[in-house]
């Protein structure tokens, strides 16, 4: 007489499926929940520095530095804004840390950071509640000269490292904690 064995799913498939789909969930229901930040750049062609790579900052390279700005305030919103908080973000002007000294006369394509080559972004924001109310506003430069010093979360490869420390004291400071 042969022996059969029973078929058995094993228990745990159906508990890492609806875990995935709580996971889903909860980031889903998360972002729902989250304010919203509209980043607008003015003038970027006049920008003192905003080239990873070239001393003159061709249209590409400007537009990968503006999307990663956008993106890190995108992520800095969704996690600090209320849901009912809707915050305008003008960048008027980007200096990033370092600078590309002149090697004779096709000059440098090496970014050089120094202490005192440090991150600077200018801003004018306006933070509206509800919908209408007017909850803070202003227009800033964010710079920090002490930049080398503290330790950076962010990775040495990250391109914006300096920057996005500056944009992460500066979201504190006035929209609370990330």
């Amino acid at each position: 007489m042969p022996l059969h064995r029973a078929s058995r799913q094993s228990p745990s498939r159906p508990l890492i499926a609806a875990c995935l789909v709580a996971a889903g969930t909860a980031i889903a229901a998360t972002a729902a929940v989250a304010g919203t930040v509209d980043v607008r750049f003015v003038a970027p062609e006049k920008y003192t520095d905003a080239s990873y790579s070239s001393p003159v900052a061709g249209e590409s390279d400007r537009a990968q530095v503006l999307r990663d700005i956008d993106q890190h305030l995108q992520r800095l919103a969704s996690r600090s804004l209320a849901p009912t908080d809707n915050l305008k973000v003008e960048v008027l002007d980007v200096d990033l840390a370092g600078h590309f000294p002149p090697l004779g006369s096709g000059g440098s394509e090496v970014r050089v950071v120094t202490d005192i080559t440090g991150p600077r972004i200018r801003l004018r924001y306006n933070l509206m509640r509800d919908g209408a109310a007017t909850v803070s506003g202003g227009e800033e430069v964010l710079s920090d000269l002490n930049f080398m010093v503290p330790s950076n979360r962010y990775s040495s490869g990250d391109r914006l490292r300096y920057e996005k420390v500056l944009l992460d004291r500066w979201f504190e400071k006035r929209f609370g904690k990330q």
